[in-house]
């Protein structure tokens, strides 16, 4: 009893300098880690551990004070503060396994979890994993640069069309860029397989006039159906069009206008004048000044040689058999000045030969 009586002050004095709350915070276990930095609480209370610390003092005290002096005190402190951390530890395996109301997060409580921020850092390994597109350029001088990113221009390539021709205009460029294949491009292309263009001709055609996209379908039906109105046949159609790619562009008026022109200032029949047509469709898309120049130079050689040959005939030297002597020669007769022509063929004089020109 003596002995006992001894050891409860002693107890007591530990349980004073060694309280509850220091108790936890020295030896509280980090809970288990859920989401966000949640951690559930220890599954001891600070209670037990209180009285489970204090028991196990007073044995171990009561123990060794029989074999041990009072100047041994201090060691049984030690020896009794050891004992205390696997008593905190140990816990029954139905303890440990026991689930706690606030160990774990509720599904429910998953949505008021705030959204994750793209610039949460990634580890390295994470970053590795990480399969980016390249970005699109903003702007470039190539259609080359948006090949892997436009399924027009993708399909436009394996028709055959030169994208570096078309590049060189950029207002063409950047209308190919806006074009969705299927919308706007597969319906002009069915248009021209129906017109009667093959699959390895619509590359070239596309190539030159790619500003058929551009166009309305409904109005490059209305243009073919005037020509097949003037009795151009289809294979004609379809071949005017191969050779020259612009003649869909071109209105129905400005169409009739220069079948018009050729058929006046040539003075050809309508058969004759769709004849030249299909066989020189450029005629009908080309500029008519160089057509007009033509004209006007054509006109004054051919009034020209009728001159000289007025002349040689007046001095009866309109000789043109190569067989027979005095021969002249029509290239000569047609290209020489007026100088050449009256000394070497006429044998005359220039003044003589204005004067019968005068006679006309």
């Amino acid at each position: 009893m003596a002995s006992s009586a001894q050891q409860i002050p002693r107890w007591f004095k530990l349980s004073v300098f060694i309280t509850g709350p220091q108790l936890r915070a020295r030896f509280q276990r980090p809970g288990k880690r859920l989401l966000h930095g949640c951690c559930a609480p220890p599954q001891l209370s600070s209670d037990n551990c209180l009285l489970q610390w204090g028991f196990k003092t007073y044995r171990t005290s009561s123990i060794r004070n029989s074999s041990q002096s009072a100047s041994s005190s201090r060691q049984e402190i030690n020896s009794a503060q050891s004992t205390l951390l696997p008593s905190v530890n140990e816990q029954s395996p139905k303890t440990q396994k026991a689930p706690s109301i606030d160990s774990e997060l509720s599904l429910e409580g998953l949505d008021d979890l705030p959204a994750l921020s793209p610039l949460q850092p990634i580890s390295e390994e994470e970053a590795v994993r990480i399969i980016a597109d390249p970005p699109l350029p903003p702007s470039s001088f190539t259609l080359r640069d948006y090949v892997d990113y436009s399924e027009t221009l993708q399909k436009l390539v394996l028709l055959g069309v030169d994208l570096s021709k078309i590049e060189k205009h950029p207002d063409a460029a950047n209308l190919l860029l806006r074009l969705d294949f299927e919308k706007d491009i597969k319906q002009i292309l069915l248009f021209l397989k129906d017109l009667g263009m093959e699959d390895n001709q619509l590359g070239t055609f596309l190539t030159k006039n790619h500003a058929i996209f551009s166009e309305d379908l409904e109005n490059l039906k209305t243009r073919v159906a005037y020509l097949q109105s003037k009795n151009f046949s289809k294979a004609d159609i379809a071949r005017m069009v191969r050779n020259a790619p612009f003649l869909l562009s071109f209105s129905v008026e400005r169409l009739d206008n220069r079948l018009g022109f050729f058929q006046k200032e040539l003075e050809l029949s309508v058969k004759k004048t769709r004849d030249l047509i299909v066989r020189l469709p450029r005629l009908l898309t080309g500029s008519l000044e160089p057509v007009k120049e033509n004209m006007k130079v054509f006109n004054t050689r051919l009034f020209k040689v009728k001159e000289r040959h007025l002349f040689l005939a007046y001095l009866g030297r309109a000789q043109y058999d190569p067989a027979k002597p005095n021969y002249i020669s029509l290239d000569k007769l047609v290209s020489m000045p007026d100088e050449v022509f009256c000394e070497e063929m006429a044998k005359a004089s220039v003044q003589d030969f204005e004067k019968f020109l005068k006679t006309l």
